[in-house]
């Protein structure tokens, strides 16, 4: 159980992170959703996140701007009086073959997908060294762990999220704070709507299926949960064995 914890989850107003949010406030978590600019889609997950028990408020934030994010992590602090979970789930693709690519679809996605996180992860710190729990989860994805055709910004990205998670794990062990990742595959989301059951991408998974939001949030919740106080530094893949 969560209770008593604060958690913050970028991207919180849809898809994956929407699922991340309501399963940590399901286990008694308080939750700062950060949304880039749907905020009726965040304001539902907010009172979606209420309705079971817990405080919940929302942060309008690009997750790009070092300075934005400074401010929003300061607003959580004042509303909430502390952190203990951070939760880097926003993220963006900007698809295309890499000698077509435009500078500015390579920097968007990784400006969002890896700076995002650093931002987050570079003004939280101090107030998750004061938890007694302070756990770092960091989405990355299983095109970071094994690449994809199509999507060089994408998963240059999600490959540094698993360095800068790996790095991050070795700086604050020290001080019983942990930091892991979990990298999913193909989850239906609004960015897979466009794939079925049938998509010769999908029937290459050993377990012949997409995976739900659900699942990915069920391994942030345990990786933010006491049963994993000794795990950091981690790569957990939700993929159905694509990537083994």
């Amino acid at each position: 159980m969560l209770k008593g914890r604060t958690a913050l989850v970028t991207g919180g107003s849809r898809g994956i992170g929407a699922a991340i949010a309501l399963k940590l406030a399901s286990l008694g978590a308080d939750v700062a959703l950060v949304y880039a600019g749907n905020a009726e889609a965040a304001e539902s997950v907010r009172a979606r996140c209420e309705a079971q028990g817990v405080r919940a408020l929302t942060f309008q934030c690009d997750v790009k701007d070092f300075a934005a994010v400074k401010e929003t992590v300061s607003a959580v602090k004042k509303a909430f009086g502390g952190l203990d979970i951070l939760v880097n789930n926003a993220g963006v693709t900007r698809d295309g073959l890499v000698l077509m690519m435009k500078e500015q679809d390579y920097d968007e996605v990784l400006d969002t997908n890896l700076k995002g996180c650093f931002n987050f992860i570079r003004h939280a710190s101090p107030l998750l060294l004061r938890s007694k729990a302070g756990r770092i989860v960091n989405i990355s994805s299983a095109a970071g762990v094994m690449g994809n055709a199509g999507q060089a910004n994408y998963s240059a990205s999600k490959a540094g999220v698993i360095g800068l998670t790996k790095a991050v794990a070795r700086e604050l062990a020290s001080k019983g704070v942990t930091c892991n990742a979990v990298a999913p595959g193909f989850i239906r989301t609004d960015m897979t709507k466009s794939f079925d059951e049938t998509d010769p991408l999908v029937s290459s998974i050993p377990l012949k299926r997409m995976g739900q939001p659900e699942e990915v949030a069920e391994a942030v919740a345990f990786l933010a949960g006491d049963g994993a106080a000794y795990i950091t530094g981690q790569v957990l893949g939700i993929d159905g064995g694509m990537a083994m």
